[in-house]
């Protein structure tokens, strides 16, 4: 089942504000989603560019625990590893070696970057320590996926 995603900051696949990105006041942007899969127990977000030159892909958010009756994430969710809003949530790390969001900052004259925002229903709620990195969080995702859904931002630096 897809989950729809949405931001008022940007359109999918349309350019992300400067804002929101290194360049900018590097803060989270505004999420909303709906259509979550019967049986949602918890929810996770994933933010990273396939297009960078390495690692691949570059993670900019991990952000895991999230209630399921949550509806979306507001504009600068702040980078503490346990969050007070959604209350339960916790951030890991991203390649940036921080914790919480880090905005797009591809390379200057590489191109368009694509920033893929990834939701994903559980079917179950996940023990995790506050800080894992993609690869822990998706390993203990694994076959408790009910649904995903997908909302891709662009970011150029000239």
């Amino acid at each position: 089942m897809a989950i729809k995603i949405t931001s008022s900051a940007f359109g999918a696949n349309g350019p992300i504000p400067k804002k929101y990105t290194g360049e900018g006041q590097d803060i989270s942007p505004p999420l909303s989603w709906s259509d979550l899969p019967a049986g949602t127990k918890q929810l996770a977000l994933i933010c990273d560019d396939p297009d960078a030159p390495r690692p691949q892909p570059w993670v900019h958010w991990v952000i895991y625990g999230i209630p399921p009756q949550t509806t979306g994430l507001p504009e600068g969710v702040p980078p503490d590893e346990k969050l007070q809003t959604p209350s339960g949530a916790m951030q890991g790390r991203n390649t940036f070696e921080k914790i919480g969001y880090g905005g797009p900052m591809p390379p200057p004259g590489h191109g368009v970057h694509h920033y893929h925002f990834k939701l994903y229903a559980l079917s179950k709620t996940l023990s995790l320590q506050p800080g894992i990195e993609k690869p822990a969080l998706l390993a203990a995702m694994q076959g408790a996926i009910l649904g995903q859904g997908e909302l891709i931002g662009t970011y150029e630096r000239k």
